[in-house]
C-alpha cells in the first residue's frame, strides 16, 4: 500500500496498465478525488484517494 501523500506532479506506476498499454500516470489535481493523466495517451481519469493507494505499485518522480 502506498502511504506517501499525493502531490501534483508525482509520477506513479499502477498495477494494471491503461488501455493504451502504459502503466505510468502523473498526478494532476489533488482534492476530494485525485485526477491523474496517463503518460501514454494523455487521457485524464479521476480516482478516489483510498482506492488509488491500493492501485499504486511504485512512485517514479518527485514534483
Amino acid at each position: 500500500m502506498f502511504n506517501e501523500p499525493f502531490k501534483p506532479g508525482i509520477i506513479v506506476k499502477l498495477r494494471k496498465p491503461h488501455a493504451c498499454g502504459s502503466d505510468r500516470w502523473r498526478i494532476v489535481l489533488v482534492g476530494a478525488l485525485l485526477e491523474l493523466e496517463c503518460l501514454g495517451c494523455g487521457k485524464r481519469q479521476a480516482f478516489d484517494p483510498l482506492d488509488l493507494r491500493r492501485l499504486v505499485r511504485s512512485r517514479e518522480g518527485r514534483p
